[in-house]
């Protein structure tokens, strides 16, 4: 499989500040995602692996440095543009809360693509074909909250690459699942970038989750190595 590089982040750092107190979460963090490739980093909490997620995926503005998504300094966009350009070009799978309670699977699916001015047919049609792709074709009308860890988990990767983004971030993605479910979910990962070329980063203090990764990394004190 030949690769180009779909993320560039380069010099990254953030701070927390609060009152008087300041956190430094990324110290100059460096990385380069190709596309179709998958990428796991690896650290113990508060190494700054949750804050590199959302520093890449455009949710966090970093206090210096540059992310570039396809070409593009996402980090010199204004925040209006900056959601846009993570709608479309970002998935994002974060540790609880990734689904929409009031919404059923397809629902759910659908959301990402209805924000974007997506036609229905287009819609419909996405939906369906993801919901064939995570093993669950006849849920489409179930409440979100009535799906297992595992399913949930699934819908929220679905809904996460239903625009077809060209990197899919996941942090701790099987983090509250059991061995089979988590395999579940592992397995889609590994399908889905082999499907749609999409770069994949994982961040997991959990060696199994990391061992299917192509490239493995470690962060520590907010650098990755």
């Amino acid at each position: 499989m030949s690769y180009q590089a779909a993320v560039e982040a380069a010099g990254l750092y953030h701070i927390y500040r609060e009152r008087d107190v300041e956190t430094v979460a990324l110290r100059g963090a460096e990385l380069t995602l190709e596309r179709g490739s998958w990428t796991s980093v690896m650290g113990p909490s508060g190494s700054g692996k949750s804050t590199l997620v959302h520093v890449i995926g455009g949710l966090l503005e970093p206090s210096g440095g540059s992310v570039l998504i396809e070409g593009e300094d996402i980090t010199r966009l204004p925040p209006s543009g900056r959601a846009i350009r993570r709608r479309r070009t970002v998935g994002l799978v974060l540790q609880r809360d990734n689904l929409h309670p009031l919404l059923d699977v397809a629902g759910n699916i659908a959301l990402p693509l209805q924000l974007d001015g997506r036609p229905k047919a287009e819609v419909r049609d996405r939906v369906a074909e993801l919901l064939t792709q995570i093993g669950l074709p006849g849920r489409a009308r179930q409440p979100s909250r009535q799906l297992s860890g595992g399913e949930a988990q699934r819908v929220a990767i679905a809904t996460a690459i239903a625009p077809r983004p060209t990197v899919l971030l996941a942090d701790e993605p099987t983090g509250e699942l059991d061995e089979a479910g988590a395999g579940a979910v592992l397995d889609l990962l590994d399908a889905l970038r082999a499907t749609y070329g999409t770069a994949v980063l994982t961040v997991t203090h959990n060696p199994l989750v990391a061992e299917r990764a192509e490239h493995r990394l470690v962060m520590r004190d907010g650098v990755v190595g």
